[in-house]
């Protein structure tokens, strides 16, 4: 494994789509969007580096067997809020197939915003099926399992606040506190975290 972007790699991306947000909402208060789980630390950053006027709402699914051949998802949790003629804004933290993504939004498009744009903080081009429009997008990654700020291990190390990239993920599974020698600088193993 190792460290695809550190922390402060992390901050400074998040600060620039934030004011990058800001200039193109001004004047507007948009419905930033995310699914549930992986985008939320994404989108707490975002909100608070945007320091706009916006509604944040949620949206959890869950995958057929099939749907990483088509996209569809059963939707979980929907939206509290009702998003006609609203600017609305998906944030998410990694786009990849973007299958699942084309169909939230045409799920969203139905709903009759005003605006409908995805902000991304990784994008996997290279397992891209459907070309997606990204409006705004953090970083291009590669093609490897990806672990941090977000993105779990089997429902852990969401709160990361790098990403690491993990070539040996049966290893990993074993051993989690491998993912701590991607982020020690001599690369010994630190102990475990308080």
């Amino acid at each position: 494994m190792r460290l695809l972007l550190d922390r402060g790699a992390v901050e400074e991306r998040v600060g620039e789509l934030g004011a990058e947000l800001r200039a193109d909402y001004r004047g507007v208060e948009p419905v930033l969007v995310s699914v549930l789980r992986g985008g939320v630390v994404f989108l707490a950053d975002l909100v608070r580096a945007a320091a706009m006027p916006c509604r944040v709402d949620f949206m959890a699914i869950s995958r057929f067997d099939a749907s990483e051949d088509t996209g569809v998802v059963r939707i979980e949790k929907d939206l509290e809020l009702d998003v006609s003629g609203a600017h609305v804004l998906v944030v998410e933290d990694i786009v990849d197939t973007g299958l699942t993504l084309t169909y939230l939004l045409r799920v969203l498009a139905a709903r009759g915003p005003a605006s409908l744009r995805v902000c991304a903080l990784l994008d996997k081009r290279a397992r891209r099926i459907v070309d997606v429009p990204l409006s705004y997008v953090g970083f291009e990654v590669p093609d490897v399992f990806l672990v941090g700020y977000g993105l779990d291990l089997d429902e852990r190390e969401r709160g990361r606040r790098e990403l690491l990239a993990v070539d040996d993920l049966e290893a990993v599974r074993a051993d989690p506190g491998l993912l701590d020698l991607a982020t020690s600088p001599d690369g010994a193993w630190p102990g475990p975290r308080a």
